[in-house]
């Protein structure tokens, strides 16, 4: 059994909900453990990620589910934001060796936004638990706890 970490951020609260849900139901398909956090916004996620892979006390966890929803607006913050956010999960894979599963939707309205992170849609939710327990079994298979 995999013990997952949701780090929701929750800048759009419905659509972040929305996500969680999606993640929720296929974890629990699953027969994962999950606990949630949540974090201000997109920028954050990784930084959470970080913190809760570090704790010392407590069980380790075998993955992570990144969720969260960047939309654009009229000035460059979300480049940075969408960019940053994605380059600090990649980081944490790469150097850390973490099991993540990136949901945060980046998209340019509300629309596209509802699209993905919709249970009866795209559920990008889904498919990023389903990221998270790909890449823990990966490390599993690997002998990397």
């Amino acid at each position: 059994m995999s013990r997952i970490l949701i780090v929701e951020a929750r800048f759009y609260e419905d659509i972040a909900d929305e996500l969680v849900k999606g993640a929720t139901a296929t974890l629990e398909a699953a027969g994962a453990e999950i606990e949630r956090i949540e974090v201000p916004g997109a920028l954050e996620i990784p930084a959470a990620i970080s913190f809760a892979s570090q704790r010392t006390s407590g069980p380790e966890f075998d993955g992570y589910v990144a969720l969260g929803c960047v939309i654009r607006g009229e000035t460059t913050h979300y480049d940075y934001v969408c960019g940053e956010s994605a380059r600090g999960l990649q980081d944490l894979a790469l150097w850390e060796g973490l099991a993540i599963g990136n949901g945060i939707l980046t998209v340019e309205n509300r629309e596209q936004a509802w699209a993905r992170a919709s249970v009866e849609q795209k559920n990008k939710g889904r498919d990023a638990a389903n990221a998270a327990l790909a890449m823990a079994a990966i490390k599993r298979d690997f002998g990397i706890e």
